[in-house]
This record gives structure tokens, sequence and C-alpha cells, in this order.
């Protein structure tokens, strides 16, 4: 259930694990680290306020979709989310902007076959049933599936959750690299050390990515994030090799006590 925090904004919590904070009055305050590295590389794409058209493949409270309404005003966007009741929940409570925000319930997957091809600027995969990303949003022809959708130049971000030795992050970084052509990988040192469990964000595009202007945006952070890409993404990866929907798992679960935000 949602509940409303001291600061005004409202925190949807899932199964125990903090998933959205929306702040009403202010769309474009994003509160979690991976969402605020979401929006700075939303902010990258094109020219200040260019309207985008956007796929978001997992709803929670809104929070990103909402922030593009706010910043990228007259973007299309729709939102795929599982969760029937949830979604009427937050309809009744934190009511989103229409029609510049669609909502379709059903599984990701689904709804990204029926996407037309060529269609859209971005695909944003951030699924989490509970703390952990289902198995069947996780392989290659998962990524093959949203590449399709996606016009000349548009991009592909994931979000996803893994701790020491990064054995999933590995597996899915070498899945997104193997169907695009540029792809790069974003987390705090921390995570990428396998120190502790957290967020990190895979990006693939078949044009080159804004790496310059986004690695600048995420080092101004109050907790900075690296980003990885090319020859020492090919070292992270290492022996992982791309993973088919016969091998695919589900993420692995959070250790006790942590949050499966980053």
């Amino acid at each position: 259930m949602p509940d409303l925090d001291e600061e005004g904004g409202w925190l949807l919590t899932l199964d125990g694990t903090p998933q959205s904070y929306v702040d009403l009055a202010d769309p474009g305050h994003l509160e979690f680290e991976y969402t605020q590295r979401l929006g700075h590389f939303a902010d990258t794409l094109a020219a200040e306020g260019q309207g985008l058209a956007v796929l978001h493949l997992g709803g929670g409270a809104l929070t990103l979709p909402r922030y593009l309404a706010a910043t990228r005003p007259g973007s299309r966007q729709r939102v795929a989310e599982a969760d029937g009741p949830l979604v009427e929940l937050i309809r009744e409570v934190l009511p989103w902007p229409e029609p510049d925000i669609t909502v379709t319930v059903g599984d990701a997957r689904e709804v990204l076959a029926t996407t037309a091809p060529a269609s859209l600027d971005l695909v944003i995969a951030d699924v989490f049933q509970g703390s952990r990303t289902p198995a069947h949003l996780t392989s290659t022809e998962f990524v093959q599936q949203a590449a399709a959708v996606l016009r000349p130049g548009g991009s592909y971000a994931a979000n996803l959750a893994d701790s020491a030795p990064l054995d999933f992050a590995r597996a899915q970084a070498a899945t997104v690299r193997a169907v695009f052509a540029h792809s790069c990988l974003i987390a705090e040192p921390s995570v990428l050390r396998g120190r502790r469990y957290g967020n990190l964000l895979l990006i693939g595009s078949q044009a080159p990515l804004p790496v310059e202007p986004l690695a600048r945006r995420l080092a101004g952070d109050p907790f900075p994030a690296r980003l990885v890409e090319g020859a020492e993404l090919r070292r992270l990866i290492g022996a992982a090799v791309p993973v088919g929907d016969a091998q695919a798992r589900r993420s692995p679960p959070p250790p006790a006590g942590a949050f499966s935000i980053g």
C-alpha cells in the first residue's frame, strides 16, 4: 500500500520492498537513486523539452512517466503493469495526467509484442515481482523484441538488482551487448565491486550513446554512480554469455535486510 511520508510524498511498498516514490506537487522530484539515473539518461536523449515516445514495462506508481510528462511535455507514453488492483489503487490515490500517459494492465512481454515496430524512442524495463525480475524479461529474445520496437537511434534501458559475485548482472550485460551495437552499465562503485546489493542500469542502442554528458550527470549526484562501457564493460562481463529463453532465471533475491532500490 502507498504510505504518505513526512515530506508529503507517497511511498509505494509491495511485499515489504520499496517500489516507487511520488511527489504530486513536484513530478520532477526523483527520490530513489536508480530513478535519478533513469531520469538523467532520458534527459540526455534529445533536446531539452522535446517529446519522446516511450514504453514503460513495469508501472509502480508511475514515477518516471510523471517525470517525463513534466520535463518533456507532449511525450507519448504507455505503461504496462501486470498488477491490475495496483493500477486501480494508483488511479484512485495518485491519478496520473491523461491522455499524456496511458496504462495497460498486462504482462510486460505480451504488451511489448503488441507494440508497432520502429515506433518508440525509449523502452524502459523496470519490472519486479516483489524484489526480483521475472525470468521471461531477462532473455536475448526479450531484448530483441525491445530492440524491434525502437526507432533508429532509440534506446533500451533495464533496471535490475544484484550483489557479489554479480553473475546475474554480468549475464544481463552480455545479453544486452549481444543485441545492441552500443551498451553501457551504470551502478554505484560499491555495487560494481560486489560490496553490497544494489541496482544496476543497463542501456543499449544501435546508435552511439550519450556517455559523456550522462557520466557528468551521474558524477554530480549525492550518491555518484559510475558508467562502464567499451573495454571496461567487456572485462566486467568476462566469461558470461547471453541468456536465452531456455536458460533464463529470475534475478537473485536480496540479502536479508537489503532494499531492492540502490
